[in-house]
């Protein structure tokens, strides 16, 4: 299965870009999230869908 992830970190992005790609790219599963700052640390969705993931799948991170 391939799972994406898409973040974006300012108001100048757009996160509906990022799904429309990862979506025609085949992902069956998205995770997204508007987080500001450089850490990755905070990213909940993140941390989701590395849970959600498993052995065969494929991540695609956008971010």
């Amino acid at each position: 299965m391939k799972i994406g992830y898409a973040r974006v970190s300012s108001r100048g992005q757009n996160l509906e870009a990022q799904i429309e790609l990862l979506t025609r790219a085949g992902c069956e599963k998205i995770f997204q999230e508007k987080k500001s700052g450089t850490s990755l640390t905070s990213c909940v969705e993140l941390e989701s869908a590395l849970d959600y993931v498993r052995e065969g799948d494929i991540l695609w991170l956008l971010d």
